[in-house]
């Protein structure tokens, strides 16, 4: 490894005129630092993060903490704030919750511990109005940023989401204007804010449309491939009679329509389905999904900025982007 000794032995200067010029410091000629600079990159020097970090009280990490990037919905998102950060010069220390409330409090902890600058986070949604792990943040005055709504134990950091209500308003009224009726809805998990949500833009469509929710349409499923699949069994043994099906989560569309199709039911001659979230398998499916494209990308690059702000000392308010609803050939009017 090249240290700063060797440079100045080759440059025929001082450790300390290495030190300064690398740091661009005013009291060392343009000249010197470009000569030192040049060798520096000639001799593969890399520079002391943790030294550096001892001088300016910072790590330039920062802590990416997210339920999976399996999910090609955190993908994305991750991939924009990783994008962002290394642009302003931040590394990220990446972690999976895997949706675990004991796995996330353990996660943040190691996180603190390696002195990350700040912190973004997916909450692990729960029915507790209190949370030991965020108390502690905010009462440390940690830097977070919340990557989806916001929920009573988490309330005091500012976050980037995106708009589910009226996102799932427009989906359902999709239904309704090409004429149907029955359209079930495939709920997320229960403590889940965008989940809460987007059954409420659901009902409001149906409101609007002067029709009132009936509770035996209303399946709750959750957010993978297994949970559809359990929801296309549980609507087919119940015999419910919709015409239309609209879920909470792409990939929960994907499960049902899925086991629906191998069960002779024709989409959408037979059923509509329409998801949420504009995943790609969603797009490639066997029957092209229409869906809400929630912007990922740049939900993780507004996450990011609002991040450097509050490194800044600014204080930065929580950002609602709108989503846009695709049509695709899952969703068509009810036969006659």
């Amino acid at each position: 490894m090249v240290r700063l000794k060797d440079i100045a032995v080759r440059a025929s200067v001082s450790v300390m005129t290495v030190s300064k010029a690398l740091r661009d410091e005013p009291d060392v000629s343009e000249a010197t630092k470009s000569r030192i600079k040049s060798l520096a990159q000639q001799m593969g020097y890399v520079p002391d993060s943790s030294a550096q970090g001892l001088r300016t009280r910072t790590t330039k990490l920062i802590g990416l903490l997210v339920p999976s990037t399996t999910d090609p919905n955190v993908a994305r998102m991750a991939l924009a704030v990783e994008e962002r950060a290394h642009d302003s010069g931040y590394d990220l220390l990446l972690m999976h919750t895997l949706n675990s409330v004991e796995r996330e409090e353990n996660c943040i902890r190691r996180m603190l511990a390696r002195r990350v600058d700040g912190i973004l986070v997916s909450p692990v949604y729960r029915i507790d109005p209190e949370a030991r792990i965020y108390k502690e943040l905010a009462a440390q005055q940690s830097r977070v940023v919340l990557l989806g709504p916001s929920a009573p134990f988490c309330s005091q950091f500012p976050g980037v989401q995106v708009d589910d209500l009226l996102a799932s308003f427009a989906a359902t009224q999709h239904l309704l204007k090409l004429g149907h009726e029955r359209i079930a809805f495939l709920a997320g998990p229960i403590a889940a804010p965008w989940s809460q949500a987007r059954f409420e833009g659901y009902r409001r469509a149906l409101r609007e449309a002067n029709t009132d929710v009936d509770d035996t349409l209303v399946f709750q499923a959750g957010s993978t491939l297994e949970d559809g699949v359990k929801a296309a069994s549980q609507f087919s043994n119940e015999a419910c009679k919709a015409t239309a099906v609209h879920a909470a989560h792409d990939l929960v569309a994907i499960g049902f329509a899925d086991a629906m199709l191998n069960r002779g039911v024709k989409i959408p001659q037979d059923l509509s389905v329409v998801g949420f979230g504009n995943t790609l398998t969603s797009e490639y499916f066997r029957v092209p999904m229409t869906t809400v494209r929630q912007p990922k990308y740049r939900l993780g690059l507004a996450a990011m900025e609002m991040m450097l702000q509050m490194l800044r000392g600014q204080h930065p308010e929580t950002k609602r982007l709108a989503a846009e609803l695709i049509v695709r050939a899952s969703s068509a009017p009810p036969a006659p």
